[in-house]
């Protein structure tokens, strides 16, 4: 018996040029807009946490994906941060 050739799907890949605009993207608000959003995530990240202890989360994809973005946006405020204190 021949064993016919599996069809693969590639794996799917953040590509580097896709994070970078998304850390773009976050360069370009101002530090409250940036704490704004970093407390927003924050307080999202809480309630999951408390929705996966309690079995009840459906995408559970989004708590990596919020991990990752709340670490982007600290990021770029450390960044903003050093920038200031090296001016002056």
């Amino acid at each position: 018996m021949a064993k016919k050739a599996a069809a693969k799907k590639p794996a799917k890949k953040t590509t580097a040029a896709k994070a970078a605009s998304k850390a773009d993207d976050v360069r370009a608000k101002s530090a409250d807009e940036l704490n704004t959003q970093l407390s927003g995530l924050k307080k999202e990240q809480f309630n999951l946490r408390f929705q996966r202890a309690n079995g009840q989360v459906e995408n559970t994809g989004r708590i990596r994906t919020l991990r990752r973005d709340i670490a982007r946006i600290q990021t770029v405020l450390t960044e903003q941060r050093r920038a200031a204190q090296a001016k002056g």
